[in-house]
């Protein structure tokens, strides 16, 4: 039977669209392959490779991984040779000479004590002369100590009051406390504070650690303690906010975290806002949304750094605020899908590492030498990246690890463009990302935030800490200068009390004063504070 021209337009048809059905259900299963194969590579990574993205061509762990999962893997390049050994080179295997332990530090205190032979004990010194002595230091721990300041204040009246109607009393005031009438001085409630938010001990943890010291402390009564110095310091950290809203740029980032609340912990956020060279801010919001983000930027005109979240696209419409793009976070689409494509991952992982090489090497420069230096190598790499995106976006499945790398670093052009036409500005976002991270080392240890008003606190005492941090101040002593301080302070010239002001405003001669005058400061540095005579028993006191 002959076919038709009907029936083999039919067949053909027929074909076609089996054809067409064949071929999606193929691209479906080999995107499903990709995905899979993506998650198997990062599985294997997490056990293998170590926590880092850069310089992975040289990386000997890929070689590992292809021969574990049976693909072949080109041979390990030979070391190079050792240098010829000289006079002033240790060889291998040869250890070099000890040099003697280090000498401990002067500042610590030191007690002496003298071991005599059984001999000298027995006749006495008189009977020997010493020659000489060896004298060794060893390193020894004493509890921490608490102190009860017993603050005495006598009352004086004149002893001539002829002609006077009324008898006045002279008693001085007692001593400036942060807490007014408290029961904890500046350096106490400095050290809860330090280890609560800088070395993460709950306040369950500080309970017994008071405990074996002797003072039985409530985790209520810190807590008490904390959000009254919380008001006490807010007018500080709102003049460093003010300040940190005139950087020319800002980085910011945020991170959840769990509230308390009844059957069901609730969800939380906390921002990180860096100013750099400037403060190092963190902010507390029940919701991770655009009102979140106006309460903590309104009024800002300048650059942001910051990850492509739509919680700041609203920032962007009106132009006075303008979006920098992070290369770090586009390197790290690049990096999943490096299990799934790893002939396209590794070519951009090549180009981000020679860019983030760039950077690196102009890390100390002024910003003109960093933008010429951009403007110089750079610029060619980033218009080399974004032309090879453009090509490749047209050959990858949509919906793949790599598909998704591209379409990020495409849609964030612009923005990731901004780093190339200002020295000032960094191609990353990585100084909040890394200050975020207290946040989350906290969270590791105490779960989660008791309510809304405990993580505001948390942000407050956070952002003092992290500042000091940026300036190499210590905070244990800042926070106990800081509260001798701050009662008394003009709130007009508060800013001065902050990290970024702190080492030129205890240099001056009015403030050291201050702090020296605090009976608490004193005590507390082991300091000679003059005590109160002890009063004669009762039958013997002097007849008047």
């Amino acid at each position: 039977m002959e076919s038709t021209p009907a029936n083999s337009n039919h067949q053909v048809e027929t074909l076609t669209r089996e054809v067409e059905a064949l071929r999606g259900r193929f691209t479906q299963l080999e995107r499903a392959y990709l995905d899979l194969l993506a998650t198997n590579k990062n599985l294997e990574r997490g056990i293998l490779f170590q926590g880092r993205e850069r310089d992975l061509a040289g990386n000997v762990t890929l070689s590992i991984l292809a021969l574990m999962t049976g693909k072949n893997a080109p041979p390990p390049a030979p070391p190079p040779p050792p240098p010829p050994p000289d006079k002033g080179t240790v060889r291998e295997h040869e250890r070099a000479k000890p040099t003697g332990r280090k000498p401990l530090p002067e500042h610590l205190p030191r007690v002496d004590i003298e071991v005599l032979p059984p001999e000298v004990v027995q006749l006495g010194r008189e009977a020997f002369e010493q020659i000489g002595e060896d004298v060794t230091e060893t390193v020894e721990r004493r509890p921490g100590s608490l102190v009860v300041v017993r603050i005495h204040k006598p009352k004086f009246i004149l002893k001539e009051r002829a002609g006077q109607d009324t008898t006045r009393v002279l008693q001085a005031p007692p001593p400036e406390l942060p807490i007014p009438r408290g029961l904890a001085g500046p350096a106490l409630l400095a050290e809860t504070i330090v280890k609560r938010w800088a070395d993460h001990l709950p306040l369950h943890r500080q309970e017994r650690i008071f405990g074996r010291d002797g003072l039985e402390l409530a985790r209520s009564t810190i807590c008490d303690w904390h959000a009254q110095l919380a008001e006490l310091a807010t007018p500080l950290v709102d003049a460093m906010w003010k300040d940190a809203l005139t950087a020319p740029f800002l980085c910011v980032d945020a991170t959840g975290v769990l509230v308390q609340a009844p059957k069901k912990c609730r969800r939380g956020h906390f921002f990180v806002v860096a100013a750099p060279e400037r403060h190092v801010l963190f902010g507390y919001s029940s919701d991770h949304n655009s009102a979140a983000v106006d309460g903590l930027l309104r009024g800002y005109k300048g650059y942001l750094v910051a990850d492509a979240h739509t919680v700041y696209d609203h920032l962007y419409r009106s132009g006075a605020v303008v979006e920098c793009g992070c290369w770090a976070h586009t390197r790290r689409y690049f990096f999943k899908s490096l299990g799934s494509d790893p002939e396209r991952s590794r070519w951009a992982l090549e180009r981000f590492s020679k860019l983030f090489a760039v950077e690196r090497k102009q890390g100390k420069s002024p910003p003109e030498t960093r933008l010429a230096e951009r403007q110089r190598t750079s610029t060619a790499l980033v218009d080399e990246f974004f032309a090879w995106c453009a090509k490749e976006s047209l050959l990858v499945l949509d919906e793949t690890p790599i598909s998704k790398a591209i379409q990020y670093a495409r849609n964030q052009e612009a923005a990731l463009r901004q780093f190339l036409g200002d020295g000032r500005l960094p191609m990353h976002n990585n100084l909040s990302e890394r200050e975020l991270r207290r946040e989350a080392v906290g969270r590791n240890n105490w779960t989660f935030l008791g309510s809304d008003e405990g993580g505001a606190v948390n942000a407050l005492f956070v952002s003092l800490i992290a500042s000091c941090q940026h300036f190499d101040i210590e905070p244990a002593g800042y926070f106990r200068d800081l509260f001798c301080l701050l009662p008394g302070w003009n709130v007009k010239s508060i800013l001065e009390l902050s990290p970024l002001h702190w080492k030129a405003t205890i240099a001056r001669d009015d403030v050291r004063r201050l702090l020296d005058e605090n009976v608490y400061r004193r005590i507390s540095l082991g300091f000679h504070v003059p005590t109160v005579p002890p009063k004669p028993p009762p039958d013997k006191e002097p007849a008047p």
